[in-house]
């Protein structure tokens, strides 16, 4: 029964945990990498409070299983429930600095600046703490377009669903957060 969910759709998935709960084992096993790995990318928290966002999403995920549209797309659906869990995360520790340190800076750097074909005279070891420190300069809104789009790989109308914003205001935001990148950057390198 439980051993392979794998050949399942998610809306299918969906579908066998609201006849069987049991089957919400796949859908955790299904995601939970992911959504820590995004938790990771677009906080400053450390794994532990990672794992304990991601519980309550989970839990969240459960609740509302009942509500979700099927003509949605499942994955923007739970990554949009993690994103309010972040967002909440975030009002309760308000005014803290973010400092986005992780292994995908290095990842996010490149396929930023790819786009554009920009050379820039940094190692890599100071660019991995470079992007870091630039994440955390973002707007909020802006790093986590940036690691929507380019770490987590999620297309504009994902974006769209995850954010609640319409596809035009993603692209937008896209953009105006890989100028900001792009400013904070040169600024701290004629800084040095």
């Amino acid at each position: 029964m439980l051993n392979d969910c794998s050949n399942l759709t998610d809306n299918e998935l969906v579908d066998k945990v609201l006849e069987d709960q049991d089957y919400f084992r796949c859908i955790v096993n299904r995601y939970e990498d992911k959504l820590t790995r995004y938790i990771l990318r677009i906080t400053s928290v450390n794994k532990e409070d990672a794992e304990d966002i991601l519980q309550d999403v989970f839990i969240n995920v459960y609740k509302n299983l009942n509500g979700f549209d099927g003509n949605l797309k499942f994955s923007s659906w739970i990554y949009r429930i993690t994103h309010n869990q972040v967002i909440s995360r975030w009002r309760k520790e308000k005014n803290t600095p973010t400092v986005f340190k992780n292994d995908d800076n290095l990842e996010l750097f490149n396929k930023i600046m790819a786009e554009d074909d920009l050379f820039l005279e940094l190692t890599k070891k100071d660019l991995e703490k470079e992007v870091g420190d630039i994440l955390g300069k973002l707007k909020k809104e802006y790093a986590e377009v940036l690691v929507l789009k380019f770490l987590e790989e999620k297309s504009y109308r994902e974006i769209s669903d995850i954010l609640k914003k319409p596809m035009g205001t993603v692209a937008t935001l896209i953009n105006r957060a890989k100028k900001d990148f792009k400013q904070i950057m040169n600024r701290q390198s004629n800084n040095k």
